[in-house]
C-alpha cells in the first residue's frame, strides 16, 4: 500500500497548459433549473431588492409569467468552476482576466439553463498565453438566452 499524498488527490491528474488547448474545444457545464430557492439565494447574496426578482405578483401585474432572473444570476451559470476546466489548469492558471455578457432573452422561475464554454481565442505570449472562452446559456427550449466571453491567463508548459 502506498502512502497517501494530498497533492496527488486531483480531479484531473493530467494537467493542461496554454498550448494544450484548441480552437472550438468545448466545456459543458451542469444544467440547472431556476427554482424559487435559487432566486431567494441569489437575492440574499446580491442584495438586489427589486421586486421583479422576488415578487411573483408584481411580475404578473407587469405581464410576466413568474419572477425574472437577474442578469448576473444567468451569468453565473457559466462559472468555469462548475465544470472541469479549472481542474485541468490548476498548475497553469495565472488569472481570470475579464468577462462580458449580453442578455438576449428573459429567464423565469422554472426555466432550465444549460451553460457551456468554448475556446474562441488562443493568444500566445512569451511565458503565458490568453485563452478566450465564448460563454453561452441556452434554456430548455434551445433558445440562446445569454452569450459572452471570458478570458484567462495561462502559463505555457515549463
Amino acid at each position: 500500500m502506498t502512502a497517501f499524498d494530498p497533492a496527488a488527490h486531483r480531479m484531473m491528474p493530467q494537467q493542461r497548459w496554454f498550448e494544450d488547448f484548441s480552437l472550438g474545444e468545448r466545456f459543458v457545464l451542469p444544467s440547472r433549473t431556476m427554482t424559487e430557492a435559487i432566486f431567494l439565494a441569489f437575492q440574499a447574496a446580491s442584495g438586489d431588492n427589486h421586486p421583479v426578482h422576488y415578487n411573483v405578483e408584481y411580475c404578473r401585474a407587469h405581464g410576466m409569467p413568474h419572477m425574472l432572473a437577474h442578469g448576473f444570476q444567468v451569468v453565473i451559470q457559466t462559472a468555469a468552476g462548475a465544470g472541469m476546466f479549472p481542474h485541468m489548469v490548476e498548475d497553469s492558471l495565472k488569472g481570470f482576466l475579464d468577462q462580458s455578457s449580453r442578455f438576449l432573452h428573459p429567464v423565469f422561475v422554472g426555466d432550465t439553463l444549460y451553460g457551456a464554454l468554448e475556446v474562441d481565442e488562443i493568444s500566445p505570449q512569451r511565458t503565458t498565453g490568453v485563452l478566450g472562452l465564448r460563454s453561452t446559456v441556452h434554456n430548455q427550449k434551445g433558445v440562446l438566452v445569454m452569450d459572452g466571453r471570458q478570458r484567462y491567463l495561462l502559463r505555457r508548459r515549463p
